[in-house]
């Protein structure tokens, strides 16, 4: 329960409407580069080279799901940020994840995630008599 009041203190509202369809494309496009990538890396690299590729997949599915998004979206773009600097290659698609994951975390995940359903505000029937 401590992490839902948390949650709700992050977000005034979690946007419906054309906003939250906007986040709901944001979160599943991020979610879609990140499994493309971490694949792209497995088939290049082994072992533990493929490392934070896994942990940033991984986190795309939370990412996805709209689940613990501040948190989520925060560790993906540290994680992205350590693929960018860390990696010999070309590390711009890494930044780009890394800023879709902080956008993600400070916006928040809209009205279609896990996050609403499990943290947002509640209303409240009061009975007529």
């Amino acid at each position: 329960m401590l992490l839902g009041a948390f949650l709700q203190r992050l977000f005034s509202n979690f946007a419906n409407g054309w906003p939250g369809r906007g986040l709901l494309a944001q979160r599943v496009l991020t979610a879609a580069a990140l499994a493309h990538s971490a694949v792209a890396h497995l088939e290049a690299a082994s072992g533990s080279a493929a490392l934070p590729e896994l942990l940033a997949a991984s986190l795309g599915i939370f990412v996805l799901v709209g689940l613990w998004t501040p948190a989520a979206g925060s560790l993906l773009a540290i994680v992205e940020l350590w693929i960018a600097f860390s990696s010999a290659g070309d590390g711009w698609t890494a930044i780009l994840l890394a800023t879709l994951g902080g956008t993600l975390a400070m916006i928040g995940p809209g009205a279609w995630s896990i996050d609403a359903r499990l943290f947002g505000r509640k209303h409240i029937a009061t009975p007529h008599y």
